[in-house]
């Protein structure tokens, strides 16, 4: 076994990834990096064997991302019987596209004598041009069938299972009309110090996709542009953007290289505005976010809505029938009377905003409105603050009835388990928790001018508790063990709520 381990190379220190473009007598390099993640392709353990002395060179052009693949080693494992080094190349395969497999004295003279290069511009259309620490960027965009970006997405989307936790490839070889619903996004640096008249004023940074999710709309929901007679079969093919859809941006990469520069941020709102123009979209979500992009979008998101005032118009009330504040067993508060719950529809389809999101910036942009004196209290219970004469008190009290029910709500199949007392205890738990990460969210965005991160942010608080997934189609509570519950709520079926189970 120790001599099995002698062979035996970490998967992320021996891959090493680099960008590079035509440079004065060989390919210059532009940046260098290391996967994060690469369990997909070498197993759980995230390690080859077979080898000592391990280097996996991907190289990609900085502009087209053709890609190239050079393994070197000092030895390899003779095999013996069933046990033998791991075919690194087999085993990519599966993952790149059959040039990358080119010898490296071949793919470094196409990167040096390719005259192309120079006069490339990204495929698609050019949607905004923008300066970030005295440097260039652009981002682009077009449809998957394109079979320029089709080209470069094969050759770079092993990334995504490199750097986003789950992350898979695209299936490229669907029909047209599939192919049609996906569209692509590319930030590109454009450089102006080339040095060789071969290289192209473009490097790549970083991408993203999103996805048309045909939705069904009402007929008396639907706007004029969006109502027309058709025949079954119809006359013509039904191109997927005439459909009213919902956007869901899919995979969402920066390269590691360019962290820190606000990309993701600008990626993020390009690509919110696209959906906002289109006529035919009519929500905007995301699959499977991890904590890094849900903290980008609620960067972006929020100052969104206050510039807009789309939060402005929305308050807490505080000032309730004194039936409604009595402490008896069975008394409920109905949402209703606490927020004007036709008013947050409106904005939250004018701005297209999937329920989830919305209620957090909804619940953030009500924390904020309370007096930091009134937030002290933290998790106390405060039981009395319904009928307290200072009003941030009493709307500190309700903001905390509306989250307290929509973790309740959410959870309740794992808190039903619990006993009473413990129950209570991981709801308030829960809810100080979230009044905590708002309070960094807020915090942030105050100290840097509501200008939000790159999508590489992490957690203050650092790694989640045992985490509980929650379902959109939960059903009204109607168990009234917890007496301060609110009846109705906010639909914020948020994703993740830190209970133990």
């Amino acid at each position: 076994m120790a001599d099995q381990e002698d062979w035996s190379t970490d998967a992320n220190e021996a891959l090493e990834i680099s960008i590079v473009q035509a440079g004065s007598g060989s390919p210059k390099t532009l940046s260098t990096f290391h996967p994060q993640f690469t369990y997909p392709i070498f197993g759980e353990e995230e390690r080859i064997f077979g080898y000592q002395g391990l280097r996996v060179n991907l190289r990609f052009a900085a502009h087209d991302l053709r890609p190239n693949i050079e393994v070197l080693y000092d030895k390899r494992f003779k095999a013996v019987g069933d046990t033998k080094a791991t075919n690194i190349e087999e085993t990519l395969k599966e993952w790149m596209p059959e040039v990358s497999f080119e010898k490296v004295g071949a793919f470094n003279s196409h990167i040096q004598n390719d005259s192309s290069a120079r006069h490339w511009k990204p495929p698609g259309e050019l949607l905004e041009s923008y300066t970030s620490k005295g440097r260039k960027f652009e981002i682009w965009s077009g449809e998957l069938t394109d079979p320029a970006i089709r080209q470069i997405i094969e050759r770079i989307q092993i990334l995504i299972s490199f750097f986003i936790e789950g992350g898979t490839p695209l299936q490229l070889d669907d029909l047209d009309w599939t192919l049609s619903r996906w569209r692509v996004y590319f930030i590109y640096e454009k450089l102006s110090d080339l040095s060789s008249p071969n290289a192209s004023h473009y490097s790549i940074v970083g991408y993203s996709t999103s996805y048309r999710f045909v939705t069904y709309i009402p007929h008396q929901r639907l706007t004029p542009h969006l109502l027309h007679d058709f025949n079954l079969p119809p006359d013509k093919p039904i191109a997927p953007n005439s459909l009213p859809h919902r956007a869901r941006i899919s995979q969402f990469l920066i390269l590691p290289s360019h962290h820190s520069h606000g990309h993701g941020t600008h990626l993020y709102n390009a690509m919110v505005q696209t959906f906002l123009a289109d006529p035919t979209c009519v929500e905007i979500t995301v699959e499977d976010p991890n904590e890094a992009f849900d903290d980008l979008r609620d960067y972006c998101d929020y100052p969104r809505l206050l510039a807009n005032n789309s939060l402005s118009q929305i308050s807490l009330t505080t000032s309730l029938p004194p039936h409604l504040t009595q402490k008896r067993p069975g008394i409920r508060v109905p949402t209703s009377k606490l927020l004007p719950l036709p008013l947050l529809e409106h904005i939250r389809k004018k701005n297209k905003i999937a329920p989830r999101q919305f209620a957090r910036l909804v619940e953030m942009h009500l924390l904020s409105l309370i007096s930091p004196h009134a937030r002290q209290a933290g998790t106390a219970r405060l039981t009395q603050r319904a009928r307290a004469s200072d009003p941030d008190d009493r709307m500190w009290y309700y903001w905390r009835l509306l989250v307290k029910q929509r973790i309740y709500k959410k959870n309740r199949d794992v808190l039903m388990q619990l006993e009473r007392g413990e129950r209570v205890d991981k709801v308030e738990e829960a809810v100080g928790e979230q009044a905590g990460d708002y309070e960094r969210l807020l915090r942030n965005m105050e100290k840097e001018g509501g200008v939000g991160g790159n999508g590489e942010r992490r957690r203050e608080r650092g790694k989640r508790k045992n985490v509980v997934l929650l379902d959109d189609d939960d059903e009204e509570d109607e168990d009234e063990d917890e007496d301060e519950e609110v009846d109705g709520g906010v639909e914020r079926a948020t994703k993740r709520v830190r209970l133990d189970e």
